[in-house]
């Protein structure tokens, strides 16, 4: 049966002071319930064909076209985490969730956009801290990304990381990143219920645990002063509707079409951490369902709907946001950063 809003939030809530304090994590699940997780994993893997292709590398500079009309450099863009971020499942660079964040942030801004993607594939919320030290080792402080989009949890869940244990990485990353001097963008933990293959009781079991871890994200990353985006029924609420055609040939991993949702859903949350959003919009409305609340009911309601924005307010608030999406730009191919001194030419 599923749990209410408010008793999710509650466990979201334990799950982030747990991890605030250090404690290992929370049982969520019985003994039992694990071992028959384990057993129906396992019948689940026989169709979940997993891909072994690594990941197309999508750095470089996108709309360099503005260049000629923007005289101060680029928005520096970073994305971090698992396979979800580096882009697995599909062949062209253009085609990764970076490319083409990368490529309509640039259209919004009329600024060229310089991308560095150094998420790992398998990796998880553990990860993060050689991740940010590889980041931040290859540029002066003062060139630190303006904004980092990560997205992990997936495989926390999969590979029974405590919840706790997993939202404390991932806050300590939030923090070490706000404190160089980054906007941080956090697409929490897919709802791992909708890949197509796992049949029940496992898609219950992996519903409720992912929903579960992010939410208590959710908390985590807003207390340390990051904003949120839930990527819901992996990914986007069109995942569930539409698997065979948002879900890549491995049966898990999203296709260009999934990613593309996915872009779209995070694009709105991402302008607005750079202040490129009209103002007007980030009052709550109402008709849409928008508001102020606490912060652990603004997560449980977020895990809850794919592309809900959970973004911190004074004290234990938060604001809920169901942002408008708006249509990508075609993607484009990034092109190398110029040397420094060398104007960008077509």
């Amino acid at each position: 049966m599923p749990m209410s809003k408010a008793s999710s939030a509650r466990v979201a809530r334990r799950i982030a002071t747990a991890a605030a304090y250090g404690s290992g994590g929370l049982g969520l699940v019985g003994g039992a319930a694990v071992g028959l997780l384990f057993t129906e994993l396992q019948l689940a893997k026989r169709h979940i064909g997993g891909s072994e292709d690594e990941p197309p590398k999508a750095d470089g500079l996108y709309g360099s076209a503005f260049g000629r009309l923007y005289s101060g450099g680029p928005l520096r863009l970073a994305f971090l985490g698992d396979s979800t971020a580096a882009g697995q499942g599909v062949h062209r660079p253009r085609q990764t969730p970076g490319a083409l964040l990368a490529s309509a942030l640039a259209a919004i801004a009329e600024r060229p956009v310089e991308l560095r993607n150094v998420a790992l594939s398998g990796a998880m919320s553990d990860d993060l801290e050689r991740q940010i030290t590889l980041l931040l080792s290859e540029r002066e402080l003062s060139e630190s990304p303006d904004v980092c989009v990560i997205m992990v949890g997936a495989n926390d869940v999969t590979h029974r990381m405590p919840p706790a244990r997993s939202v404390r990485y991932l806050s300590d990353a939030v923090a070490r990143l706000r404190t160089a001097g980054c906007e941080v963008v956090v697409g929490t933990c897919p709802d791992l219920g909708s890949v197509e293959p796992v049949g029940q009781p496992l898609r219950w079991i992996a519903r409720r645990l992912s929903r579960q871890l992010a939410a208590a994200q959710t908390i985590a990353v807003v207390e340390e002063g990051g904003r949120t985006v839930s990527l819901g029924d992996l990914l986007g609420p069109e995942f569930s509707a539409n698997p065979r055609e948002l879900f890549g040939p491995d049966n898990y991993h999203p296709s260009a079409e999934g990613y593309a949702t996915a872009a779209m859903a995070i694009l709105p949350t991402l302008c607005a951490a750079l202040g490129l959003w009209p103002t007007e919009d980030e009052r709550p409305d109402a008709r849409r369902r928008e508001g102020i609340l606490p912060v652990a009911r603004a997560a449980a309601e977020a895990a809850a709907e794919g592309g809900t924005e959970v973004a911190g307010m004074r004290g234990p608030w938060a604001l809920l946001k169901h942002r408008r999406r708006r249509r990508l730009p075609p993607p484009e191919e990034a092109r190398p950063k110029p040397p420094e001194g060398i104007p960008e030419t077509r």
